[in-house]
């Protein structure tokens, strides 16, 4: 698909929920670092956000997170690039924020999380190939970036957690519930919803997947392609896309 018409799918298909002072943001695929690395459109990379952002110029924000993660250094950007953003966001987690997404969550000013959906944190891996001394200076730049996501766990950290015990729970590859979550973070509990668990292609690189989060109920990119093209089509029944 060329890059034009590409970008204008992304743009329909994020901002179709815009009002004067609020606009929807949805984070249903993986983390990627750009537009060559997403698979579809429900990835989210830097320039899409940054996209939108200007579209969504001092409006509120509710953003839907149901991600397994991706690229860190795409993630760390839009993380910063929301917590800039000049309206107050709403972040709610749907089904999971694994991963760098975890990250991407603490940009709200107001983050619901269903008791039932799942929250997980880890250290970062690579898939680097080299020699002795490559890999020597690679666990020092993990150990760095891992560093650099802890300093923003700590800044969302409830009262009287401290980030020692985070760390721990970093090094474990740790997945918790809504109801774990908010025992560590200054999120706000919700009771359970039906939501789907979606994994993304990034939770192959996990060890410890709790055993309800499968194929089956998962959200797999066909699927998102389904709803997206679902959401497109009664968008056109309502007049709301125009041939440009």
């Amino acid at each position: 698909m060329p890059p034009k018409i590409k970008d204008n799918l992304s743009k329909i298909l994020q901002i179709k929920n815009s009002t004067e002072t609020s606009a929807d943001l949805y984070f249903y695929g993986d983390i990627v670092s750009s537009w060559w690395g997403a698979y579809d459109d429900t990835d989210q990379y830097p320039e899409s956000i940054k996209n939108f952002l200007d579209e969504a110029k001092g409006k509120n924000l509710n953003i839907y997170m149901n991600c397994g993660g991706g690229s860190v250094f795409a993630g760390m950007a839009i993380y910063n690039m929301l917590k800039r953003h000049e309206g107050f966001k709403t972040v709610f987690v749907d089904g999971l924020a694994a991963s760098i997404a975890s990250v991407i969550v603490l940009a709200g000013d107001k983050v619901i999380i269903p008791s039932n959906a799942y929250f997980m944190i880890h250290k970062p891996l690579t898939d680097q190939r080299g020699n002795a001394d490559d890999f020597r200076e690679m666990a020092n730049i993990l150990d760095k970036i891992q560093e650099g996501i802890e300093n923003a766990y700590a800044m969302h950290l409830k009262d009287g957690v401290d980030i020692k015990d985070v760390h721990k729970l970093v090094n474990a590859e740790t997945w918790m519930t809504g109801l774990d979550a908010a025992k560590y973070f200054d999120f706000e509990l919700s009771a359970e919803i039906k939501a789907v668990a979606c994994a993304g292609d990034s939770i192959k690189n996990y060890s410890s997947v709790p055993a309800n989060i499968n194929k089956e109920n998962s959200l797999d990119k066909e699927s998102a392609i389904k709803t997206c093209s679902a959401s497109l089509n009664l968008l056109k029944l309502k007049g709301e896309i125009n041939a440009d």
